[in-house]
């Protein structure tokens, strides 16, 4: 009964969305609601080299291959389990056979300190780069599974998603080594689509972590808590974390959930929206650190802020509470930049920007006018032990 009325809530909020007119600054956070709902125990997979590869009941009989454990997930009443041994596994586009389920999420779980009986410590890599020649930077290819069939003449392919992945929590993974981290992309299936990313570190060209082409719950949220997510390249629609929801108006709470994370890119940290795009999302980010690592003059090349709204400022809306910035500029559009003002934005706590000195700091966020040396240090992912 009390997820039903949380439904209905959501419902409600939604049509009183569309009933109001939003400024640019100054909105109230909206409250960010909990779903509650029966369980369900699953089975536990466990994936390890030392194991024998057989049926992954055990660590003894564990996998040699995450993609193994996921395409042996029994069914979609959620609850079911797969742990890792510490190790670098060299594998690409992962997807799970099942969803998880409400109140019943999968886990994906790298066994960090060895508490779950590997024996290992450490980091469980999932490096996505060619075996042989390295750093696989193609459209398309990345940690978890998401295609575009006709995105160029190369991908010929039928058309792929990161639907599956709905309800799963994933944790102590580090994932790199192709265009994408731990980025979630339901492409052509918009829909419903929760995922919880916790202690992890997301490396790829364009995002180091986010989601795409996708709805959301307003009672379960999707969140990244703890994670260090880093985009390596300037071109393009990259960014630290990019999320694009398809919502036809901007919701009443956040499709997004940031906390305790750090952002990082040459270009962006916090990227929504794309070119030609007329969909809203909005980002709650808490306790987190966004770096936006070009800090070119005026008259060179510029980042258009550290927070950007691709195609236009309307479309985007950031709650930050207790945050610190560093790079060009606070926020920008990439398209139509006179827009970048009707970003829609709120400030509670502590929010602070360290940007170059010809540039202006929004209302409500203090200025930093010195290199803030903790924030830079803490930068870098936490050491695997």
């Amino acid at each position: 009964m009390q997820h039903y009325r949380v439904g209905v809530l959501c419902i409600l909020a939604a049509a009183l969305s569309s009933l109001t007119t939003r400024p640019a600054v100054a909105l109230e956070a909206a409250p960010i609601l909990a779903a509650e709902g029966p369980s369900h125990r699953g089975v536990t997979l466990y994936v390890s080299k030392q194991g024998d590869d057989s049926d992954g009941s055990s660590w003894a009989r564990a996998y040699h291959k995450i993609q193994s454990a996921l395409s042996a997930i029994p069914d979609d009443r959620g609850g079911h389990r797969i742990v890792i041994r510490p190790d670098v596994y060299l594998e690409a586009n992962l997807h799970p056979t099942h969803k998880g389920a409400a109140a019943s999420y999968n886990e994906l779980i790298g066994d960090h300190d060895g508490r779950l009986g590997s024996g290992a410590t450490g980091w469980t890599v999932i490096d996505s780069g060619d075996p042989a020649t390295g750093f696989k930077s193609f459209d398309w290819h990345s940690t978890f599974r998401a295609y575009k069939k006709g995105w160029s003449a190369e991908h010929t392919a039928e058309s792929a998603s990161s639907a599956t992945w709905d309800r799963w929590k994933l944790s102590r993974l580090y994932a790199t080594g192709a265009d994408a981290g731990l980025f979630f992309d339901l492409v052509d299936e918009t829909q419903p689509f929760t995922v919880v990313v916790e202690d992890s570190v997301g490396i790829g060209r364009a995002f180091g972590g986010g989601v795409a082409s996708c709805l959301s719950r307003c009672e379960e949220p999707i969140a990244f808590r703890r994670c260090h997510l880093w985009a390596l390249d300037f071109w393009g629609d990259t960014s630290g974390a990019y999320v694009r929801v398809e919502n036809k108006t901007m919701p009443v709470h956040p499709d997004v959930i940031f906390e305790d994370c750090t952002l990082v890119g040459p270009q962006c940290a916090l990227k929504s929206s794309n070119f030609g795009f007329q969909t809203s999302t909005y980002a709650k980010l808490k306790n987190c650190r966004l770096a936006a690592l070009n800090f070119s003059q005026p008259q060179g090349t510029p980042t258009d802020g550290i927070i950007q709204s691709v195609q236009d400022g309307k479309l985007l809306r950031v709650d930050l509470e207790d945050c610190t910035l560093m790079g060009y500029k606070v926020f920008g559009v990439i398209v139509n930049k006179e827009s970048a003002d009707e970003i829609q934005y709120t400030v509670k706590g502590s929010v602070a920007a360290y940007v170059q000195f010809q540039q202006t700091v929004p209302p409500d966020i203090e200025r930093l006018t010195q290199w803030p040396v903790d924030l830079f240090r803490s930068l870098t992912p936490p050491p695997g032990r």
